[in-house]
Parts: structure tokens; sequence; C-alpha cells
């Protein structure tokens, strides 16, 4: 038995023709909907990048509790518990989150393990002052992330050279090394499409549009402020860094074809997140809302025991699924913090695993679902009361991602929560920065509003969500302060 997991950042499940997509070029995803089940009613868990990724390692939510970090001492980790049951774990990647101060733990927990440089603004290659390039409408100019960019395109200026098909490359020498072996996880992991949209020419022609703006291929993250020609040079570029991935996808698909590898390898292809493209007239993640064009990810599974495929399935199911279904399919026993559910019946019957999902940001809204409704509820005004609780004091922020000074001087000790081993924690005073807490609460319903364009009025619907809500935030072991900050009575 052996597993393959495709792992793609901010994949909009709209732009892929699978979903419904006319226009976008995506025939390996076509190809690969024929070869698995496609599920429709995937949801995200914590965002965005690293609180996914413990997620996949854990099985349980990540932002009730914390904002993006490492792994903590007391987390199940599920290639690492696959590694202890004899199972060789591969991570090929080049998503350079791992790598930084708020990432760090991840990689480690795999048997070996494979990285490529490159991506957004990773301080990989050095040119003091920087490197020539065009005026540009990129958005992100904190951390020299912009100026870096183009420093690291200048060093993948072939398509061989870009670190997705490095990254790739690796992954199919693992597979064709190892095709005849038994019992190992492979976990291919691009960090494309994510921002910024780079890709080659050929790629780009897919695409002819009218732009005669300049070089704009990294949104900011904020309310669209550019006009209808600009928007749709964005989601161009989008779509050409998209087919480049289909085309990755494709050469996965076609070594698992010439070796036969369908009888005993299981394949998975899912994403951390979507991305906002314009929609809700919103660029990227984080700072607004979770539409469904972040929260509602593609997700296909191939599991060689059950052989169904060429069908969706519509119960809901989220990415602290993925690791149970893994070690099931190893035979590994579940830790009994996980609260993911092996996903083998669903897939072959859409059996369901759960009533409700929870899904955020820390800090920001609280969301749920429940397969037709989304309920997106902001907190009270002052976003408070609200802790992060960890013994791994780092967060997102590139190379020097700790807690500020100001932040530890609140530090406390505080009583292990009911998945930390035992172990205490450190509890410190968290200030949102995302802003998202400052929309308002929305309920739609996907049956009748796909798009999500019409919020709701129901406060029977809503009565609902919100006890499916607290429900789920108890079973998560929320702290007594979340149910405060978002305006439920004290637990």
């Amino acid at each position: 038995m052996r597993a393959i997991m495709v792992m793609f950042d901010s994949l909009n499940r709209r732009m892929l023709s699978p979903y419904g997509c006319s226009w976008t070029k995506t025939p390996n995803f076509a190809r690969l909907a024929e070869k698995t089940v496609a599920f429709d009613t995937c949801f995200v868990g914590s965002m965005p990048c690293m609180p996914a990724r413990r997620e996949l390692h854990t099985g349980r939510y990540n932002f009730l509790h914390r904002s993006w970090g490492p792994l903590e001492p007391f987390d199940d980790s599920m290639p690492e518990l696959l590694k202890e049951n004899g199972v060789h774990t591969h991570l090929v990647t080049d998503h350079y989150h791992y790598f930084e101060d708020g990432g760090a733990t991840y990689h480690t927990r795999y048997r070996s393990y494979e990285a490529f440089r490159g991506q957004e603004g990773d301080a990989w290659k050095g040119v003091v002052g920087g490197v020539p390039h065009p005026d540009n409408l990129n958005g992100r100019e904190e951390l020299y992330w912009n100026e870096q960019d183009f420093v690291n395109r200048s060093y993948m200026d072939t398509e061989k050279k870009q670190s997705q098909t490095l990254t790739f490359d690796a992954g199919l020498h693992f597979m064709e090394r190892n095709r005849d072996a038994d019992r190992w996880f492979l976990q291919i992991e691009t960090f494309d499409p994510h921002e910024p949209f780079y890709s080659q020419q050929r790629f780009k022609d897919l695409y002819p549009h009218a732009y005669s703006g300049k070089l704009f291929d990294w949104p900011p993250y904020q309310k669209v402020t550019e006009d209808a020609q600009t928007v749709n040079h964005l989601r161009m570029e989008y779509a050409a860094l998209l087919s480049m991935c289909d085309e990755s996808l494709g050469r996965v698909l076609d070594l698992m074809d010439r070796h036969d590898m369908w009888k005993d390898t299981m394949l998975i292809v899912c994403t951390d997140h979507g991305f906002m493209l314009g929609e809700h007239s919103h660029w990227a993640k984080c700072y607004f809302p979770f539409y469904n064009e972040v929260a509602n990810t593609p997700l296909f599974i191939w599991d060689p025991r059950v052989q169904e495929k060429g069908k969706h399935v519509k119960s809901l199911v989220q990415t602290i699924d993925l690791p149970a279904t893994l070690l099931e399919f190893f035979g590994v026993p579940l830790p009994d913090d996980m609260q993911g559910k092996p996903l083998k019946e669903t897939i072959r019957c859409d059996a369901p695993v759960r009533e409700a999902a929870l899904y955020g940001i820390h800090g920001g809204q609280v969301c749920c679902t429940d397969g037709r409704y989304t309920y997106l509820r902001s907190p009270v005004a002052s976003n408070q009361p609200l802790y992060q609780y960890t013994l791994m004091p780092t967060r997102h922020g590139g190379r020097r991602a700790f807690f500020s000074d100001e932040e530890l001087k609140t530090m406390e000790r505080c009583d292990p929560l009911p998945f930390t081993k035992g172990l205490p924690l450190m509890r410190t005073v968290s200030h949102c920065f995302n802003g998202q807490y400052r929309y308002p609460t929305m309920l739609f319903d996907m049956q009748a509003d796909p798009l999500q364009e019409h919020p709701l009025d129901d406060p029977a619907a809503e009565a609902r969500m919100c006890r499916l809500m607290q429900e789920a935030m108890r079973e998560n072991s929320a702290p007594p302060e979340q149910f405060v900050r978002m305006g439920f009575e004290t637990e």
C-alpha cells in the first residue's frame, strides 16, 4: 500500500473544469476527476497556510487557540505516526514557509524531505541592490518581498528552473525509484498557484486578452480598486499559472498510468485554501470574510480499496479528515485527540462524517457550515478577550517572527487544555491584525444563493447555526473567552 498527496496552495475550485469552469485550460484536473471521487462540500478549517498545515498533521482545528505557528511539542503528527509505524514518509516542497520561524517543525516530522527555493519573497539568492525589473503594481512591499521576488525570478527564467517544476521532478523521481516498494507516503507540495502568479509565456499565451498597464501578477490584500481590464488581467495571470499546475499534475497521472499504480496506491489532490480573484470586490484572503472562493476547496481522492471514481460526493468534509484518512489507509490507529474522520465510506457511498464544520482565522470571524448554510459570525466590537495558547511563541512574519516583547510581557502560565497531553501552556494577550472581525455577521443559503451574494435574514436558520457553532466550539475545547468574544453566553 502506497499513498501520494499532491497539494497546491491557493487553489480556487471555481477555476477548475471539474467544478464547472468552462474557460480555464485544466485538462488534467478533468482527467483527475475521471479517476477519482471529487468532493463538492470540502471546507477549510484554520486559515491560512501554516494553520492549515498544522491541521494536516494533527487532524484538529488550530484557530481558536492560536494563530500561525509551528507544530507544538504535544501535537500528534500524521507523517510522524506513519513513520513510527513502518511507513516511509517523504516530503518534496517549494513552500518556503516551512523553513521560517513560524514553520520550522513540520518538515522534520517526515522520514526524508527535499526542498526547493525561490517562491514569493523567499530570501534565496543574494543580489545587493536588487535587479532591474519592470514597473509593476505588485502589492507586497513589506519585508523586502517585492524586491526579493524579482531577484528570485531572475534565477527562474525558464520553466525547467522554476521551483514548481523542480518539486514535481523530485516527486516523480521518488515515485520511479520506489515504485516496487511497499508502505510509503509521498507528499508533493507546491506553493503555486499562490501569488505572485509568475509563469512562462507559453502559459500566458493560452489566455489572450487586452491589457496595456504595468506588470500586475501580485494582488494586494485589500478591496479591489483596479478597473475591470486590470481585474481581468490578473485573473488571466492566475489562470496561466493554474495551467502550469495542471501540466505538473498530469505528469503524476502519467506515471501512475505507466506503472499501473492505481491498483494499490491512494491519490489525494487538495489545497490549503482558495483565493479571491476579485469576487465580492476583494483580492486574496485573510483580511475579508471567508467567502466560499476561499473556504470551499477542491478535493479529489482515489482509494484503491474502494475503486470508486468519476463521481461527486456531497458530504461535508474538511482538511482535518485527510490525516485520519491516511492513517486508516495504512492501518495506523488514530490518536484520541484527532477530530478528523476517515473518508473511506464517504468515498464509497457518500456517508456523512459530521453535521457541521467550523472554519476561521485566529481573532477573526468564526464560521460554521452544515453543507447548506454558511454562517460567518463576527465577534463583539472590542474583539476581546482574545489569547494565544502555545509553547512555541512564533508566528508569520518571515525570518524573525517571534512574539513581540509587549506580547511576552503579558505571558502567564495556564493549565493544560484537553489535547495538550497534560502540558501547561503559555497564554498571552492577543490582538488581531487581519481586520476581518470588522465585517458584519452574514448567513447564506448555498442552495438558493451559491455565489453568496444575498445575506439572509432568517432568525430560525441563524439560531440553528449558532447552536451548531457552539457545539463544535465545545468539541474543539475552545477556551471560555472565545464564547464571550463571539457574543455567546459564558460557558
